[in-house]
């Protein structure tokens, strides 16, 4: 049995001073090698692993028989962005933590097979013929994230004339503003997003659904038959500790948006500085703490530590971007709680933390985290505040008759809202998730969608 294939990467010391993109995809070669080692199982665990249920044995079949086009059309039946979430996916949770040779070997490289198809079809202008029949019944997408362009797409091969609508200056939602561009370049999300335009959905940018436009204008003056609300969860969780208003104090979605939407990283040439000083704290342990940590590293930081309150084999994000973070330099002050955040002049200049010993397992099946009586305090320049975010109260506040929990999670069943012909998923749904099961949430609302408008208008 061949060893699993490595992928190359920018070396450490040059990466963690720019934005290009890490890690650098198989070669043809490694492609093949890692293809050949799948087993080809009678029942597919990685399939059903899957959010969006991808034919991960038929497309290895097709790369060893070397019709890279036809793998990549047997992706892309179910899934519309191979190249990002060959990228971005937690596959060792997923695909390839069910993959049966991994019990006894390494399991098959799926996310970076997939990759390598994706990027094959974006550089050699793959064209899926799609066969779409119009059938005029009109539908909208409130937002451009993975859940909403997954709905638009799956409606739109179902027939509907398909509008999305996105409250930024530009599409992709989180793969735009909260994906670094060392990790998702903007090139690959363009141009994933461009190929849906060529299926004839229409993108309309700089709408804030209960703002711009309401839930109740869209379906009375715009005349839609469905709406589907996938506008993510884009508001940051706060720490609720003094000091967390001083100058120097960001939330990671304002501080990652500034520097992957606004381009921060290219000062002057985009007028968006970001300053961070020499000492930053990134408070949390998921992927948007490793990326905002390898993002500040990259501003100029000298020193770029984690504080985490569990230890390092809780930390919730992925391996891959925990090892690549560590090979940046990125230092981890690990079982420590922040309570204050210390200032003068209004800008932050330390942190303090309560030191924290493992207990028992709480639900997450983590130990859970409890408190000593030892604190420790600690210099820096800017703190980054990465806990997890929650959905924008904008489109709850400005639609009536709209149920949401004490999260302010949209209440859906079978992706229908409280109100009729209003349908919502993904992260405005579940809270923060991956891509992919936002992409799973989407593909499963369209044929709700498909049902509600053929038995409710036909």
């Amino acid at each position: 049995m061949n060893n699993r294939q490595i992928m190359s990467l920018l070396d450490k010391d040059t990466r963690n001073k720019n934005f290009e993109e890490v890690a650098l995809g198989f070669n043809l070669s490694q492609v093949h090698i890692e293809a050949s080692r799948c087993l080809d199982c009678k029942d597919p665990r990685c399939v059903k692993a899957c959010p969006v249920n991808i034919n991960i044995p038929k497309f290895i079949k097709e790369i060893l028989d070397k019709d890279y086009e036809k793998a990549y059309q047997t992706i892309y039946e179910d899934n519309i962005l191979p190249s990002v979430c060959g990228r971005v996916c937690p596959q060792e949770n997923q695909c390839e933590g069910s993959c049966i040779l991994g019990i006894k070997y390494q399991p098959v490289a799926i996310g970076a097979l997939e990759r390598f198809l994706g990027d094959y079809s974006l550089k050699n202008d793959c064209c899926i013929d799609e066969h779409i029949v119009d059938n005029h019944d009109k539908v909208c997408v409130v937002g451009s994230g993975p859940a909403g362009l997954s709905f638009a797409a799956s409606i739109r091969r179902l027939g509907y004339t398909t509008h999305v609508y996105e409250a930024l200056h530009d599409f992709g939602g989180v793969l735009r503003y909260g994906i670094p561009e060392f990790r998702l370049p903007k090139s690959v999300v363009d141009k994933e997003i461009h190929r849906l335009e060529s299926l004839n959905i229409e993108f309309f940018k700089n709408v804030i659904v209960g703002k711009t436009l309401t839930i109740k204008q869209l379906q009375e003056e715009y005349k839609y038959k469905a709406i589907f609300i996938a506008s993510g969860a884009g508001l940051p969780n706060s720490l609720n500790i003094k000091g967390e208003n001083l100058n120097g104090v960001y939330y990671a979605n304002e501080f990652l948006t500034r520097v992957n939407l606004m381009k921060a990283y290219d000062f002057p040439n985009h007028p968006t500085p970001v300053k961070v000083g020499d000492n930053v704290c990134v408070v949390g342990g998921g992927n948007v703490a490793m990326d905002a940590a390898r993002v500040a590293k990259r501003l100029g930081s000298k020193n770029v530590f984690i504080l985490y309150r569990r230890n390092m084999d809780a930390l919730p994000a992925r391996k891959e971007e925990i090892h690549h973070a560590i090979e940046e330099g990125i230092e981890f002050k690990l079982l420590l709680n922040p309570v204050e955040i210390y200032g003068e002049n209004y800008q932050v200049n330390s942190i303090k933390a309560q030191v924290m010993r493992l207990g028992e397992k709480d639900q997450s099946g983590r130990q859970k985290p409890m408190p000593t009586d030892d604190f420790i305090t600690i210099d820096i320049d800017s703190c980054i505040i990465a806990i997890g975010q929650s959905p924008n109260p904008i489109i709850k506040n400005h639609t009536e008759n709209l149920i949401t929990d004490q999260k302010g999670r949209i209440t859906v069943k079978d992706c229908e809202t409280s109100i009729p012909g209003v349908f919502a998923g993904g992260d405005i749904v579940t809270g923060a998730a991956t891509v992919i099961e936002a992409m799973g949430a989407g593909k499963c609302a369209a044929q709700q969608v498909d049902d509600y408008i053929k038995n409710t208008f036909h």
